[in-house]
């Protein structure tokens, strides 16, 4: 009988144990989603790129930069923290 009292406290703590590992892993993820920190990225252009202007537009971030061969709206995605498009005046 008390080998049976033994098991039962430790599958008791197990269970507890397993309960609040899996609690803590599910408050990690659901943390860890909403961040959106891209960090220090570059955005790949020519030296002596300047930025102008930065805007948000439709889920992406427009920055405005003038280049030595002239001024480009560049379509940055904040999730990726990469040019995704470019625009720029026909000559």
């Amino acid at each position: 009988m008390a080998a049976l009292k033994w098991l039962v406290g430790i599958m008791g703590a197990l269970i507890v144990a397993g309960t609040l590992a899996l609690a803590l892993v599910i408050v990690q993820r659901v943390g860890a989603a909403g961040e959106t920190d891209v960090g220090l990225r570059a955005l790949g252009q020519p030296a002596g790129t300047r930025i102008l202007s930065v805007a948000s537009a439709e889920g992406r971030i427009a920055v405005l930069v003038q280049r030595p061969d002239g001024e480009r709206v560049l379509l940055v995605d904040p999730k990726r923290g990469r040019v995704v498009g470019e625009l720029r005046a026909a000559d």
